[in-house]
């Protein structure tokens, strides 16, 4: 066996490695192009016009980048599938990580949730009269049946998913500009709908800060690539492999695609507000260029793009579930694995959660997808908050530990300033959400109750286990690296 790869043979109990590099990078890749930027990314230039939702991804972005680096660094030193719950039970407090682990686990099965409910809406762009139930229920079956195969199995399914979104979007974006410089229609579109009313900057930074939560759902699963180190092939190349795509990912398929629909379709559109996700900002460019055929197709590849990103939550989250039980912070039946190494009920179990999105058939589908968006976004941002103190904690225990940084196989770039800066933008966001639920001086209760419910679950688990357990924050001398030798890469 070559010394830097890591045994693939596992014990009964034990997850398998059977990720390639490949894998990895399109997992990293493709694992957070959904319905975020195929469908919400209209109702955020809607809201905030091209320029304050271009505003808003950026500064997501930038987020993203540093706490996807930051996860790297654990991931790679630290290649478990449990992540984040590990990672804040061994460097800031058992209670954090219990809490952290639950909320993730939760963040990601509503996603699913919210990535069926966004199926059922593009089928009834062919069939409007369909029923959402029998929708739902088919592509749930759907994805539950692929992640009962083995993990190479859904590495491989995840890797033509991402390729088939990476391919689309590109074209996307060559015809968006060929047709903004005139060469793909008779009369370029240039600048012009940047002069639209108080374009671009619809409503100034407040409207922006409203749309960062559709930002930040946009971006969730640029984490995954931390999830799935546990069973990656060789978690020291493979990781670091990966995370160097994010920062192109970021740059052309969310920043470019975002200010080619703001240049070619008016902020004023109603088809780009949020409660008509069911024409995607991609298809009316498509439909604006001429290619009608190409609309539909687009609509297809948005309803493959949406199983893939729902397909990789059940994944996330069934790990998160199955390691939360293997350490017996779950019920201890959620940690058994079949033959294929595959955890059969905590899959089962996540997916039960991810019937939610039945609620469809009986409150209307744009409610119900809006809803759970920022259910599933709040939680999201918790988590990453989560991973900017672990890495934080990280590193000073690390030194404290009398480590040597150099030793590290992969180094996040510019600590401190990195977590602290993700960090303080994950909390920013948090609070500021408040203002997308106050409208010409009215409140929105339901809209807030719905983007904060994610606090009140967190603090909830966090101090019940911290009472119950009397833990306390770990010192740094304190914090345990050595017991996970035998996860990492020899």
């Amino acid at each position: 066996m070559n010394s830097t790869r890591v045994d693939k043979s596992s014990s009964p109990n034990q997850l398998k490695r059977g990720l390639a590099a490949r894998h990895m990078t399109m997992i990293s890749l493709g694992g957070s192009i959904g319905t975020g930027l195929f469908l919400a990314s209209g109702g955020a230039i809607h809201s905030a016009g091209p320029g304050g939702a271009f505003l808003a991804y950026l500064i997501i972005g930038i987020m993203v980048y540093f706490l996807v680096t930051s996860l790297g660094e654990m991931a790679t030193y630290m290649p478990v599938s449990g992540t984040f719950s590990t990672y804040a039970t061994r460097f800031v407090d058992p209670s954090f990580g219990f809490a952290l682990g639950w909320n993730y686990w939760y963040n990601w099965a509503i996603t699913i949730a919210a990535e069926l409910s966004a199926a059922t809406l593009i089928i009834k762009f062919w069939l409007p009269d369909s029923p959402s139930f029998l929708w739902s229920a088919l592509f749930l079956a759907l994805m539950v049946g692929l992640n009962l195969l083995s993990v190479k199995s859904y590495g491989e399914s995840e890797y033509w998913f991402a390729l088939i979104k990476v391919v689309t979007i590109i074209i996307f974006i060559a015809i968006g500009i060929l047709m903004i410089v005139g060469i793909w229609s008779s009369e370029a579109v240039g600048l012009r709908n940047l002069k639209i009313g108080d374009a671009p900057f619809h409503g100034g930074f407040l409207a922006a800060l409203g749309v960062f939560m559709a930002a930040g759902f946009s971006f969730q699963g640029t984490e995954l690539v931390g999830v799935a180190a546990g069973e990656s092939e060789d978690p020291r190349r493979n990781v670091p492999k990966a995370i160097r795509s994010v920062f192109w990912r970021i740059l052309l398929f969310y920043l470019i695609a975002i200010a080619v629909i703001g240049l070619l379709i008016p902020y004023t559109n109603e088809n780009l507000a949020s409660d008509n996700v069911a024409m995607s900002p991609f298809t009316m460019v498509f439909e604006k260029a001429g290619l009608s055929i190409a609309a539909s197709v687009m609509n297809a590849v948005i309803l493959t793009s949406v199983l893939s990103a729902g397909n990789s939550g059940m994944y996330a989250s069934t790990r998160m579930l199955w390691v939360l039980a293997k350490e017996g912070k779950a019920p201890r039946f959620l940690a058994k694995l079949s033959k294929r190494g595959v955890p059969v009920y905590a899959l089962l179990a996540t997916s039960a959660l991810g019937m939610f999105a039945f609620l469809s058939s009986s409150f209307g589908d744009g409610v119900v997808y809006t809803w759970l968006l920022n259910a599933s976004g709040m939680s999201g941002f918790i988590a990453w908050l989560g991973i900017a103190i672990s890495h934080y904690r990280f590193r000073k225990a690390y030194v404290a530990q009398g480590h040597d940084i150099n030793d590290l196989p992969y180094k996040a770039k510019w600590f401190p300033f990195g977590p602290i800066l993700a960090g303080v933008l994950c909390a920013i966001v948090i609070v500021g959400q408040c203002m997308g639920g106050i409208k010409d001086g009215t409140v929105d209760w339901p809209y807030l109750f719905a983007s904060y419910i994610g606090i009140p679950l967190f603090l909830v688990i966090w101090l019940t286990y911290k009472w119950k357990h009397k833990t306390k924050m770990l010192k740094l001398e304190e914090c345990v690296f050595d017991e996970m030798i035998e996860e990492r890469s020899k």
